[in-house]
This record gives structure tokens, sequence and C-alpha cells, in this order.
């Protein structure tokens, strides 16, 4: 690939291009593809990298100390949640499509944070953007914002994720503002 190529590639952002270039050359010749096969197929190529990068974005943007997924969860250690019932809603994914809060409560040590932050995973793995924040330093954000009157942005950041999930509730007592 010549140096005026591979600028203009890369100012197209077209970083997959640059870097499989010899293959794709080889590949157009072993399967003989038509011009307008080989142009999807680096199309298609292309487009599942940025998707791909793009969702590792949102996952990074998420902050979520671990990534917890619903065929993980231990399930036999928690015999009285309902099995069924919260794999449906997690099937279904109509917290999602149907604008719906989903609450876990129970004692610690139930799987409230896994099974939340599991749905978290799902939603950003779709598309949709997300964050986790811990009950106390979301507290502690919203204080800070009062101090130095940025609320309203700190209010809006949150409401601008599609899926919001607040963990450890119940760890902090909240004192009104006067």
């Amino acid at each position: 690939m010549d140096k005026e190529l591979q600028e203009k590639l890369k100012y197209l952002r077209l970083i997959g291009l640059i870097s499989n270039w010899d293959s794709y050359l080889k590949l157009i010749q072993k399967k003989k593809l038509s011009h307008i096969a080989f142009l999807k197929h680096i199309i298609d190529e292309e487009y599942q990298m940025k998707k791909e990068n793009a969702r590792k974005m949102r996952m990074a943007r998420a902050k979520m100390p671990e990534q917890f997924s619903i065929e993980t969860f231990p399930f036999t250690k928690q015999p009285k949640l309902n099995k069924k019932k919260i794999l449906s809603l997690y099937d279904s994914f109509d917290y999602m499509s149907k604008h719906q809060n989903v609450i876990w409560i129970g004692p610690t040590g139930a799987g409230k944070s896994g099974l939340a932050s599991s749905f978290l995973t799902q939603a950003i793995n779709k598309g949709y953007t997300g964050r986790f924040i811990s009950f106390p330093e979301l507290v502690e954000e919203l204080y800070r914002s009062v101090g130095d009157h940025t609320e309203r942005k700190v209010i809006k950041t949150f409401s601008s994720y599609e899926c919001l999930l607040i963990d450890e509730i119940g760890y902090v007592e909240v004192e009104p503002i006067h």
C-alpha cells in the first residue's frame, strides 16, 4: 500500500482496512471475489470493528467495577430467587424497551449487584449507554455539585444514560439539603 492511500485511509479512520490490507488482497485472489463482493466484505469488516469498538467504549464509560454475565450467575447459591422470572425479564429485554425500572432488594450477599450488572452489561452490548455508580458516590457527587453550582450539569449527565445502575442504596443515610 502506498503512503498516499494509507494517509487517506487514516483520514477516513478505516484502520481495519489499513491493518488488514494484505490479507484482503490474498482473500480476493483466493476466493476470486467480484469487486462488489470484495467491497461488501471490507465494509462489513469495518462496520463490525467500529461497532465492537463503540461497545467497548460504552462499557469503559459505564465504570463497572466488575462485568457480570447472567449466564454465570450462581442461581444454585440463591435458591429463593425465581430464576425463571429473572431470566424471562432478562431475555425479553422489556426493562429497556419499555423504559422500566428494575429494583433488586435483598440481604447482603444475595447477588443484587451481580444481577444488576449483568442487566447493565446486556443493555450496553445491545447499543445502549449506561453507567454504574454506587449510591454513596452518587450522593457525594450531587452534594459536591450543589457546592460548586453544577447540579444541573450533573443531573443532566446522569439522566442522559439510557440504563443507570445505582448500587448499594441501603448503605447511606441522606440528610436533606436546606
